[in-house]
């Protein structure tokens, strides 16, 4: 069973570029290193070549993955979330966990999560837990060091 590909529209955007980039500009690129490398005799120990052929195959290989990925999007526009006192989609959430660690979070799509800068995807654990939940709402997080409780703090959309 497949899941839906929710994304944000600044998600979309970003691999729209990557997509951009990799067919317009290092694509190419790779295609003139390989065919100089080609002209320059023996391939099987031409190291451009053989880099080039393989550097090839790993950007067709994204590019086929980036456009699956795109066709099949779901765009969610969080600022259009009509109830802004719930956690859904897109909403950026402050909680405070057992440990009294305050974290601020970002629920995005799978493609556009960085946990590093705060932006995890929809179907995360953290991410599940939240969904649904209000100001001032605990909620339990089945973690593999055991049960832990968030309270939510703040919860906000983007502006129009």
């Amino acid at each position: 069973m497949d899941r839906p590909v929710y994304m944000t529209p600044e998600g979309l955007a970003a691999l729209r570029t990557e997509l951009d980039h990799l067919w317009k500009k290092e694509r190419p690129e790779t295609v003139a290193v390989v065919s100089w490398a080609a002209g320059n005799g023996d391939r099987s120990e031409n190291g451009d070549y053989i880099y080039g052929k393989k550097r090839l195959r790993e950007i067709d290989r994204r590019v086929r993955y980036l456009r699956k990925r795109i066709e099949d999007s779901v765009v969610v526009d969080p600022r259009e979330q009509p109830d802004h006192s719930r956690v859904f989609f897109g909403a950026t959430v402050t909680y405070v966990n057992a440990r009294d660690e305050e974290v601020t979070i970002r629920i995005v799509g799978e493609d556009e999560a960085e946990s590093l800068k705060g932006k995890i995807s929809w179907i995360s654990p953290v991410a599940r837990a939240l969904m649904k939940a209000g100001v001032g709402d605990v909620v339990p997080l089945r973690t593999p060091a055991g049960e832990d409780e968030l309270e939510v703090l703040e919860i906000s959309y983007p502006k129009s």
